[in-house]
């Protein structure tokens, strides 16, 4: 019991399970170092949806590769979900050398690699013994978080620049903190050094959960939070918002506890954001579909703090 946590205790959510952890697995990939991932999952249980959750690019060394976002992909793991942790190649302590051609973002080599993970779920599977045979390769959803968000975007089915990097096998994504829209939504400057954002998020057709924290000052774009939210307005399967308050751009914590990247560390905040994404994955793939609609009633009926401290969930209509 986390003594740190008070509101958020209204929002439902299941008991945690023991898990087991396997790191590092490794990939082989063409004309370059292996790729490493960790998969976390339940000891127990089978038909086990997948969430492949995409690091950021942020200021760490470690917490932008298969080591971070220990908060999120635990809590999920403890919940029903195995979860797949790639170090990307944008990684600073795992990644290639930022001075190749592509570098440091590496941003088609990461959808690539998100691709490898998919193609090779049955090898990955081989390395982590005790959930041989327990993984539901047709229930798989991506998740990323900030520059991570960008990677998941296109995989869901956002183009850039006409460009399809959709994959079928993906059923589902959450965007955390994701960049907007790019081109004349962005400053000059960033404009000029992030093409790769210039993306149309109007082709994303399956499940979407879009998050954001009300307090982001994102420094690509004059716009402010609301650029975080693009994907939910522009995207038809994007189903919801969930937009944390009292926070910006680490969500209270769900990249690493005492870390750079979480620049208001908020308990609170950080278990909203953790129970409400697993909420509206388990509604998504079919499990616990009561959660997700207690969640918006206790936000909308507790009393007013956790309405407006903690989290607003927006839902588009038919």
């Amino acid at each position: 019991m986390n003594r740190l946590i008070t509101l958020s205790r209204t929002l439902p959510t299941p008991e945690p399970s023991l898990t087991v952890a396997y790191t590092p697995i490794r990939l082989e990939m063409p004309d370059r170092q292996s790729l490493e991932l960790r998969l976390t999952a339940p000891a127990t249980g089978g038909a086990l949806p997948i969430v492949i959750l995409s690091h950021g690019f942020g200021p760490s060394k470690y917490i932008p590769s298969k080591d971070g976002y220990a908060p999120l992909a635990q809590f999920w793991a403890e919940r029903g979900f195995a979860i797949i942790q790639p170090t990307h190649a944008s990684s600073r302590i795992g990644g290639l050398d930022p001075d190749l051609p592509e570098g440091p973002f590496f941003w088609r080599e990461r959808v690539a690699e998100m691709r490898t993970i998919l193609d090779h779920l049955a090898e990955i599977e081989a390395q982590a013994p005790a959930v041989v045979g327990r993984l539901d390769h047709g229930r798989i959803a991506v998740a990323g978080h900030s520059f991570g968000g960008q990677t998941c975007s296109l995989l869901l089915g956002a183009c850039l620049r006409g460009e399809d990097f959709s994959d079928p096998r993906i059923r589902a994504g959450i965007l955390l903190a994701a960049p907007g829209r790019g081109g004349v939504d962005l400053t000059p400057d960033s404009a000029a050094r992030f093409p790769f954002f210039d993306v149309d998020f109007s082709s994303i057709k399956v499940p979407t959960l879009v998050v954001c924290g009300a307090e982001d000052t994102p420094h690509f774009t004059p716009r402010g939070p609301g650029w975080h939210a693009d994907a939910f307005h522009d995207a038809p399967g994007a189903d919801a918002l969930l937009t944390i308050k009292g926070v910006g751009h680490g969500l209270g914590g769900i990249s690493g506890l005492d870390a750079k990247e979480t620049e208001v560390e908020d308990p609170d905040a950080l278990e909203a954001t953790r129970r409400l994404t697993l909420a509206w994955l388990n509604k998504t793939f079919g499990l616990r579909t009561e959660d997700w609609p207690l969640s918006q009633v206790a936000l909308v009926e507790s009393p007013a703090a956790i309405a407006t401290a903690i989290a607003t969930v927006v839902e588009k209509t038919p």
